[in-house]
C-alpha cells in the first residue's frame, strides 16, 4: 500500500456491517478506534463518518459518544419498523452522498465496510474524482465486487485480536 503523510483522508465507517460482520463470524464487538488509526495510517484525517442507527430505547447512546471522543462525526437515522415486524435501516445513499461531497478536499476515500453496494460509489471515485479508494472490512463478509474495484483492501480478519473489542 503506498502511503504519503502529507495525503488527506477521509473515513466513512458503515457501523452496521462491521457490527453483524463481527458479531456473526467472531460473537464479538468491533474495536473503532483500532479500526479508525489503521484507515489513516498517519496520513490527514480531513473527516471521518460513522454512520449509525438510533433506536427508541436509546441504548447505543453510551457508543456514539464513545466515537464521537475518537473525533468521528456521527451520522444517525432512526430505525424505520414497519407493518408486520420488519425493520429496516440503509445508510448507502446518505454514505455515498457524504463521499461524493467530501471527495473534492481529500486524495484518499477509505470506506469501511464489506457491502457490495458501494461498488458504484467506489469506482466513481476513482474514475470520475480520480481518488484513492482503500476499502477496510472483513473479508469473509466482504463483496469480492468491492474488493476488486477498490484501489486496497485491507483484510481486518488478517489481525482480527487487534480490531475486535475483548468480550468480558
Amino acid at each position: 500500500m503506498l502511503i504519503h503523510k502529507d495525503q488527506r483522508i477521509a473515513v466513512f465507517i458503515d457501523v452496521q456491517n462491521l457490527y453483524h460482520s463481527a458479531k456473526n463470524l467472531y460473537k464479538s464487538k468491533v474495536n473503532f478506534g483500532e479500526v479508525l488509526k489503521t484507515a489513516i495510517q498517519g496520513r490527514k484525517l480531513i473527516r471521518a463518518f460513522a454512520y449509525v442507527i438510533s433506536t427508541k430505547t436509546g441504548e447505543e447512546k453510551p457508543f456514539f459518544e464513545a466515537l464521537i471522543k475518537l473525533g468521528i462525526e456521527i451520522r444517525a437515522k432512526d430505525l424505520q419498523e414497519f407493518f408486520g415486524g420488519l425493520k429496516k435501516a440503509d445508510w448507502d445513499v446518505g454514505l455515498s452522498i457524504d463521499a461524493v461531497k467530501t471527495s473534492p478536499g481529500v486524495d484518499v476515500i477509505s470506506l469501511v465496510s464489506g457491502d457490495g453496494d458501494f461498488v458504484p460509489l467506489v469506482e466513481y471515485l476513482k474514475i470520475n474524482q480520480g481518488k484513492k479508494v482503500e476499502v477496510i472490512a472483513f473479508g469473509k463478509s466482504t463483496s469480492a465486487r468491492l474488493i476488486e474495484s477498490a484501489d486496497e483492501f485491507l483484510n481486518l480478519e488478517d489481525n482480527a485480536d487487534k480490531y475486535l473489542l475483548k468480550n468480558k
